[in-house]
């Protein structure tokens, strides 16, 4: 199976985000992946990206799912889109799963939240796995797969062969620009990533947005820890691989022992 990772860069205008989203989707599909990610709150965008605050409203909201349901359907192929999202006058920074039909699958919810984001959005308090043409998968979003390793193992322990991991870090205004994914010097970010994957015997693939100054890379983990594939920094694109589902076995998960958990 092939999946991939979409990194657009940050778009504070409406039109600029469906442009990317249906040309990395277009992009995946050309290139035989059955499923694409997206990075973290890419509709309407994480705060403080410029977008208006029109865009995240409970309608405009709605009505962004329907098109990238529509581009899923034009594309044939899965799309797990990161978005805020309403339920009821709550607002929540969630993963949507689209089927290549176009039709919903469900949610993720960022359950663990960065202390930064009490005020923007409100905690999920339901986990769950996804399968996609025989592939199942879990997802942590952002903050959970880099500072709350179980989000990752309880879904390994349900049967997960992928954890996908949309994320935000950097920016284009200010930091210092990365040359070389994994170096012993970056932000530890991309070490983490490498763990999620090895300490669960599963993939982990890990996107982000293409910034000028960003501090991790979208790339795709193997279950013994190596990086299969990377993304360029600042370079908008895919990352894709393909993936074997007989080496996510889940060993390590499936030993884990959880006394007095």
């Amino acid at each position: 199976m092939r999946i991939a990772l979409a990194s657009p860069p940050i778009c504070p205008e409406e039109a600029q985000r469906f442009v990317w989203l249906d040309q990395l989707t277009e992009a995946a599909k050309t290139n035989g992946a059955t499923i694409v990610c997206f990075p973290e709150s890419f509709l309407p965008g994480y705060p403080g990206m410029g977008y208006p605050p029109s865009d995240r409203m409970p309608v405009a909201l709605s009505e962004s799912l329907a098109q990238a349901q529509a581009i899923a359907t034009r594309h044939r192929i899965a799309i797990i889109l990161p978005m805020d999202w309403f339920i009821g006058d709550q607002v929540y920074n969630v993963a949507q799963v689209i089927s290549a039909e176009g039709q919903l699958l469900g949610y993720q919810a960022k359950v663990q939240l960065d202390p930064s984001e009490d005020e923007i959005w409100r905690p999920g308090d339901v986990r769950q796995v996804f399968e996609v043409e025989g592939l199942v998968f879990g997802i942590a979003i952002c903050h959970e797969g880099f500072r709350y390793p179980e989000t990752v193992r309880w879904a390994a322990r349900r049967g997960a062969k992928v954890v996908f991991h949309p994320h935000f870090s950097g920016g284009n205004k200010e930091g210092v620009i990365l040359r070389e994914w994994g170096h012993k010097d970056n932000p530890y970010y991309e070490k983490a990533m490498q763990m999620r994957a090895l300490e669960n015997t599963i993939y982990f693939a890990s996107v982000n947005y293409a910034t000028t100054y960003q501090e991790s890379g979208s790339a795709i983990i193997a279950p013994d820890g190596t990086c299969l594939v990377h993304q360029q920094y600042g370079e908008p694109g895919i990352t894709v691989s393909d993936i074997n589902l007989g080496k996510a076995t889940g060993l390590l998960a499936h030993r884990f022992k959880p006394i007095g958990l």
